[in-house]
C-alpha cells in the first residue's frame, strides 16, 4: 500500500492481513489441516490469532524459524517461560544426560533435591517447596492449602487477574474456573482491597495476586497495594498467596524479594523447569511441612511427573548455571531500556500509546500513559494491537496479539536496537491511523 492519503485503520489492517497471508502459506496450510482434529486448529488458546497463527519449525538463541523459512527475533519467549531462549547448550546438555540415564524412573532422582535447594536459596519467602507440572497447578495447590489450613472458603482475587487456565478472572471470570468461592477487588486500589479483605473477615481463606499483572497488561503493583494486602491478611488470619509464575524472572529473588514482602505461599512455574513442563508451590515451613508424608495427618500430594527428570535436570542447570543473579539483572536491564525506548518513540511521534511493565516483561497499550490499573486499557481499539502485531511479524519479529513482550537471555544489544528501529518504522508508516496524544 503506497498511497496513504486518507487511509483508514481498517484499510491499513486489511493490507497487513493480506501481506501476512500471502507471506505464510505453509503456516496457513498447517492450520487448515489441524482444524480437522483440533478445535480451532490448536490446543492452547493464547497461541491463536487471526487469520491464522505462525507455526514454528525451530529456534536458536533469541531467534525462531517458521514453516515458510522466515526468521524472527522472538518477542514472545513462550509467554515468559522462554527465559533461556532456544536450544540453550547447558540446559540441553543437562536434559540429554538425564535422558541417557532413563526418564520414567518412578522414584526419587538425583536432580530434584538439588533443584529444591536452589529454589529455596534463591527466593526469600520460600522455606520449603514442592513440585508439580504447571503454574495453574501450583496456584490451585496454594489455594487448596489456604482453604485446608484456615477451614475457610472465600478467596479474594483481582479483576483481570490470571492464575491459570481454570483460574482466570478477566471480564468477570471464566465459566471453566475451579468451583471456589471467589470475590473480587481492583488491582492497585488500596482502599478497595482493604475494605474487601475486612468485609470478608473470618470467612477469607486467601488473597491471591501477582506482584505485576501479567495477562492483565503487565501492570506493576504499587508498594502500598502489596502492603495493604499483607496487612489485611495479617488482620484477618487469611493467607497471602503470591503468584510469581511470571514475575519471579524479574529480579534474582523475584518481585517479592524486591519489595521485601513475605507472602505465606508463592507459586512458581514457566522457566524454572528449563523449558519442560514445570510448576512449584512453596512458602512458610509450617505450612509446607503439612506435606511431609511421615507426619501424622499429612496432606497427600500426588503427580506422576512432579519430579520428571527433564524438568528437574534442565531446571537445575538453568537456574544455577545460566540464569544467575547477574544474568537476571542484565536481562531485565535490557528490558527496561527497551520499554523506555518504545515509550520515547511513541512520545516523539505524538501517539497516544505507552508501554507498561517491569524489566523483561512489558505490554504495549494504545492509550495515554502511564497505565496503573487494567481498566485504563479497556477502551483501546483492539485493531491497533492487531496492526502492531502483524507489522512486527512482517518485519521479522515474532509478537503476541495482545501487545505483550517478553525477552530472553540471548536477546542482546543487536536485537534491542533492531526492535526499536522496527517499532519506529511502524509508527512512522502508520502515523495517520494511530491515536493522537
Amino acid at each position: 500500500m503506497r498511497d496513504r492519503t486518507n487511509i483508514t485503520l481498517d484499510d491499513a489492517l486489511a493490507d497487513a492481513v493480506a501481506r501476512y497471508t500471502a507471506a505464510n502459506p505453509a503456516s496457513a496450510a498447517r492450520h487448515d489441516v489441524a482444524r480437522a482434529s483440533l478445535p480451532g486448529g490448536n490446543t492452547r488458546a493464547v497461541l491463536f490469532y487471526e487469520p491464522f497463527p505462525l507455526a514454528m519449525s525451530g529456534g536458536e538463541g533469541a531467534w525462531l524459524t517458521d514453516l515458510d523459512g522466515h526468521v524472527y527475533i522472538d518477542l514472545v519467549s513462550e509467554y515468559t517461560a522462554g527465559v533461556y531462549g532456544h536450544s540453550e547448550p547447558l540446559v540441553r546438555d543437562a536434559m540429554t544426560r538425564a535422558l541417557a540415564d532413563g526418564w520414567v524412573l518412578g522414584a526419587p532422582n538425583r536432580h530434584e533435591g538439588a533443584l529444591a535447594a536452589a529454589i529455596v536459596a534463591r527466593f526469600p519467602a520460600i522455606e520449603r517447596v514442592r513440585f508439580c507440572n504447571s503454574g495453574t497447578e501450583a496456584n490451585l495447590m496454594a489455594l487448596s492449602i489456604a482453604r485446608a489450613v484456615t477451614g475457610r472458603e472465600a478467596i479474594l482475587v483481582m479483576r483481570e487477574g490470571y492464575h491459570g487456565g481454570i483460574l482466570t478472572f478477566a471480564h468477570g471470570g471464566s465459566k471453566l474456573n475451579a468451583p471456589f468461592e471467589f470475590h473480587f477487588a481492583d488491582y492497585n486500589d488500596v482502599p478497595g482491597v482493604s475494605a474487601a479483605i475486612a468485609g470478608l473477615g473470618p470467612r477469607l481463606a486467601a488473597v491471591i495476586l501477582e506482584p505485576m499483572l501479567g495477562g492483565g497488561g503487565c501492570i506493576a503493583a504499587t508498594p502500598a497495594f502489596l502492603s495493604a494486602v499483607r496487612a489485611g491478611c495479617d488482620a484477618t488470619g487469611a493467607l497471602m498467596v503470591l503468584d510469581e509464575v511470571m514475575t519471579s524472572r524479574l529480579a534474582p529473588g523475584g518481585l517479592h524479594g524486591v519489595h521485601g514482602l513475605r507472602p505465606d505461599l508463592v507459586a512458581l512455574g514457566k522457566y524454572l523447569g528449563g523449558g519442560a513442563s514445570f510448576g512449584a508451590f512453596g512458602g512458610r515451613a509450617e505450612l509446607m511441612d503439612r506435606f511431609d508424608p511421615a507426619a501424622p495427618g499429612a496432606f497427600g500430594h500426588g503427580g506422576t511427573f512432579n519430579n520428571n527428570v527433564l524438568s528437574m535436570a534442565g531446571g537445575l542447570a538453568g537456574l544455577t548455571q545460566v540464569f544467575t543473579p547477574e544474568a537476571c539483572v542484565a536481562m531485565n536491564d535490557r528490558g527496561d531500556r527497551l520499554r523506555v525506548g518504545l515509550n520515547a518513540i511513541f512520545a516523539r511521534a505524538g501517539v497516544a500509546a505507552c508501554v507498561s511493565g517491569v524489566g523483561s516483561i512489558m505490554n504495549v497499550h494504545f492509550v495515554p500513559g502511564p497505565v496503573t490499573d487494567p481498566h485504563a486499557v479497556e477502551a483501546q481499539d483492539r485493531r491497533l494491537l492487531k496492526l502492531w502485531q502483524l507489522e512486527l511479524m512482517l518485519k521479522g519479529f515474532y509478537a503476541t496479539p495482545r501487545g505483550m513482550i517478553a525477552l530472553s537471555l540471548p536477546f542482546g544489544e543487536a536485537e534491542l536496537a533492531a526492535t526499536l528501529a522496527a517499532a519506529a518504522e511502524i509508527v512512522a508508516t502508520h502515523r495517520a491511523v494511530l491515536p493522537p496524544a
